[in-house]
């Protein structure tokens, strides 16, 4: 595969500094967020080196060893260059969400900001959530009617400020002034109410948002928590307004059509199941079964046997399988299920049972 000269993101997998590469936006895909002390300075946070992190490390691993085809690496580069989400779709497991590791992971744009989607998923759960109640009850504690002596006679303690009960979702830490775009997952789209893709068409197009709590209290700037582990951020006049628009990664199952004007706002990726490399790559990723150079080994030398029989039974059978069947089987196999036949007929009829099947 060549490499064209116009590649930001290379799908080599090793961490570079091409996102400095990536030419300036188009004058309708430029956005203002240059007010305020921190506007187009923000850096993004490391990855969390805690216990939350435990599951984030496979991630990682997934995301370095992830091997993209051609065309994948072609329409990541049109969003990128065009400043437009990169809508993914394909069938459960086939490495959709992955992708947004991958290029988070390469272009060193910090931890992956994930929104996963359900039926009651609505703009505002993007953007931002506001403990008014608890903010309330707090104020209540603070000015109970309680003489503090020493705030001097009739004064009453300050209640807390409002950043302390207001949170920016994963699209609205997305959207701060972040000197790089941020990686955003908007994970399963096509599971939301009937209103959530034309909802988020209007933030797409102007890369900001009110929030009308801040706003009411006046042009200066306000501290509130972000979705990233511990962050916080200044908000200024109320307004959060991106300064590089986000590369935004919305999966789908294709269980659903989208409105022809959501569709004309993303680059469309339909990707396809992977090949046994790719399946190989990602086993090594998720099970930890490399040798020095990064090659994956024979796990309990049963592996290519089964990853083989995974993908005869997808392309003759039509048999719908996921990834995640295949490293079920593939772990329990190196646990010594595949060395008879009733393990091997276990793994076969429960493991690897085709999802279209009842």
């Amino acid at each position: 595969m060549s490499e064209e000269a116009w590649w930001v993101y290379r799908g080599t997998g090793m961490p570079h500094e091409g996102i400095r590469e990536l030419p300036p936006a188009p004058p309708w895909r430029r956005f203002a967020g240059t007010s305020g002390s921190e506007a187009a300075h923000l850096l993004p946070p490391p990855e969390p080196d805690d216990g939350s992190s435990a599951r984030r490390l496979g991630r990682t691993r997934q995301a370095a060893a992830y091997q993209a085809n051609e065309k994948e690496i072609e329409l990541v580069n049109l969003a990128l260059h065009l400043r437009r989400p990169l809508l993914i779709t394909g069938k459960p497991g086939v490495g959709k969400s992955t992708l947004a590791y991958a290029v988070a992971h390469e272009l060193r744009l910090g931890p992956v900001l994930r929104w996963s989607i359900t039926s009651r998923s609505s703009l505002g759960d993007g953007l931002y959530a506001y403990d008014a109640i608890g903010r309330l009850q707090d104020a209540g504690i603070h000015n109970g009617g309680v003489r503090v002596g020493s705030l001097g006679p009739g004064r009453r303690r300050a209640a807390p400020g409002i950043g302390q009960y207001l949170r920016l979702g994963p699209l609205g830490t997305a959207l701060l002034p972040w000197r790089h775009p941020r990686v955003l997952l908007i994970d399963e789209i096509d599971k939301s109410n009937f209103d959530l893709p034309s909802d988020l068409l209007n933030v797409f197009e102007e890369g900001e948002f009110e929030v009308p709590e801040l706003a009411r209290m006046g042009p200066g700037g306000q501290r509130v928590m972000t979705a990233d582990p511990h962050g916080t951020a200044t908000v200024t006049g109320g307004v959060v307004r991106c300064a590089a628009f986000p590369f935004v990664v919305l999966t789908s199952n294709a269980e659903r059509e989208f409105p022809t004007p959501f569709l004309r706002r993303c680059v469309s990726l339909k990707m396809e199941p992977p090949n046994e490399e790719r399946l190989a790559a990602m086993v090594a990723a998720h099970l930890d079964d490399t040798d020095q150079e990064g090659q994956v080994r024979v796990l309990n030398g049963h592996a290519q046997e089964i990853i083989a029989e995974f993908l005869r039974r997808q392309r003759d059978d039509g048999a719908e399988l996921a990834n995640d069947q295949l490293l079920n089987a593939l772990l329990m196999a190196g646990r010594g299920l595949w060395d008879g036949e009733r393990g091997r007929q276990l793994v076969r009829e429960s493991l690897l049972r085709p999802l279209n099947q009842q």
